[in-house]
């Protein structure tokens, strides 16, 4: 990203979140809420929290949980600027997400420059602003705020850290690999919250059920290509997008592009 530069980002497919990343910003804030959850995360710089009657200042890598309505404002030092990224996630999707999981959201602001945290976010923004799937994108955003609910909150209760067994949902993105199998559905599938399967998921997989899916796809695509189908062909079999996005997906796994790989095989 270039200097000065801001980045927005929204998907009318994902109403319930945008996001902002700033660089070098020498901008002001008076006090204000959001009716939003607001994630921030601070990448350079220094700046100033404000949320009456404390005032933190944070450095980089700092992480901001701010609940809607509360009252706040984040500035950069005097005669200074910071670069730094802004998450606003709709709070009654958010709640219900934690609802999912047995936890209530947090209700107060919180502030940590804990190295997770900030990792977590970053990961998160990355996939907002990357042409990823919907689906992938939704699965990020809920594995995120999962996650930060455990870093900041007192770790999610009950269910949960106990394996559960997966077979329904794999067999489920085996038999319909070509389908956009929703989040809540798979969730419903395995009798775990949206956050519960994402976690579990990662835990015996190490990806997301969506990425999982996205493996499977690849693999048909290079029987398919091997068999002489055209890859324009192949990409509106499996229930991709559009062809580009075929292309992308195939080349992170394979490290060519389908028409590469079809002629050397």
């Amino acid at each position: 990203m270039t200097a000065k530069a801001t980045r927005y980002w929204f998907d009318p497919a994902l109403p319930m979140v945008e996001s902002r990343s700033a660089c070098d910003s020498r901008a002001a804030y008076l006090p204000h809420t959001h009716p939003t959850v607001s994630v921030g995360a601070v990448d350079a710089g220094r700046s100033v929290f404000t949320h009456d009657p404390y005032v933190t200042r944070l450095a980089p890598g700092a992480v901001v949980w701010v609940p809607a309505g509360c009252v706040h404002a984040c500035n950069p030092e005097p005669d200074a600027a910071w670069s730094y990224q802004m998450i606003h996630i709709e709070a009654a999707w958010a709640d219900a997400v934690l609802d999912e999981a047995g936890r209530a959201g947090l209700r107060r602001i919180h502030v940590t420059h804990d190295e997770e945290a900030y990792a977590a976010v970053c990961a998160l923004n990355a996939v907002l602003f990357s042409d990823s799937d919907p689906v992938e994108k939704e699965s990020a955003l809920v594995a995120c705020i999962g996650d930060l609910q455990e870093m900041l909150g007192d770790g999610m209760d009950a269910q949960r850290s106990d394996a559960q067994d997966l077979h329904d949902v794999t067999a489920m993105l085996q038999s319909r690999h070509d389908d956009r199998l929703p989040l809540a559905e798979l969730a419903a599938v395995a009798g775990l919250s949206r956050y519960q399967l994402i976690r579990q998921f990662r835990a015996q997989f190490g990806m997301t059920p969506h990425a999982y899916q996205l493996d499977i796809r690849i693999n048909r695509a290079r029987h398919l290509l091997r068999q002489g189908d055209a890859p324009a062909d192949v990409a509106q079999q499996l229930g991709f997008a559009d062809q580009s996005h075929f292309h992308r997906a195939f080349r992170q796994r394979v490290a060519m592009t389908p028409g590469a790989y079809q002629r050397v095989g």
